[in-house]
């Protein structure tokens, strides 16, 4: 099971920022990310209780190259479930995630079991990896700058860890906090809430 740590936050320059991420990080290529979330009809939820709080998301992907071209990218439906927690403004996800091969055939099923799409986003944008080598870092860091629809503009700094042990995280905290200062984003612009509560799903 992969540990996701993660910062998200707020910006108000995209194109500025992503300039200077562009300075530092090597760029990979471009997504549009479309995001449905299942879970239980209301009359069978006491059916469910062992259902993820997360729900199930349904995502349909579209990734680019690291040329930047979205018109010729690949086609993806990606399935997952998380349990999602929030330390000191920092996510910490365990998440559970395989790809399917038809995504509307899934959504069938979904169905068949009861649940419906209750939660929604789209959110589309640029990818990059930092890894500064300067810095003792073996694993790079996943930036994405992305637009959410109906919200604006964030950034997110990503680790893929091992484990969710105190020590793992605070020293993973450090890197993505000390990236977040390199690229000027100011942490009082971090926002610790969900996209969906955002969104008032």
């Amino acid at each position: 099971m992969a540990i996701e740590i993660e910062v998200k936050a707020w910006v108000d320059t995209p194109e500025s920022l992503k300039q200077r991420i562009d300075a530092i990080a090597r760029f990979t290529g471009v997504f549009d990310k479309t995001d449905a979330y299942w879970y239980p009809a209301p009359i069978l939820a006491a059916l469910y209780t062992a259902f993820p709080a997360s729900g199930v998301r349904v995502r349909k992907e579209v990734a680019g190259d690291g040329r930047g071209d979205i018109q010729n990218g690949i086609q993806t439906t990606r399935i997952t479930y998380k349990a999602k927690e929030v330390r000191d403004d920092i996510e910490v996800n365990h998440e559970r995630e395989f790809t399917v091969s038809d995504g509307a055939v899934f959504e069938d099923l979904l169905t068949a079991l009861g649940l419906i799409p209750i939660k929604r986003k789209r959110k589309t944008g640029w990818v990059w990896v930092y890894n500064n080598d300067a810095l003792n870092i073996e694993d790079g860091i996943t930036v994405e700058l992305a637009l959410l629809e109906r919200l604006g503009y964030f950034i997110e700094l990503e680790i893929i860890a091992d484990n969710d042990a105190a020590d793992t995280v605070a020293a993973a905290r450090g890197r993505l906090l000390a990236l977040l200062d390199l690229l000027g984003i100011a942490r009082n612009r971090i926002e610790s809430r969900y996209y969906t509560d955002l969104l008032g799903q």
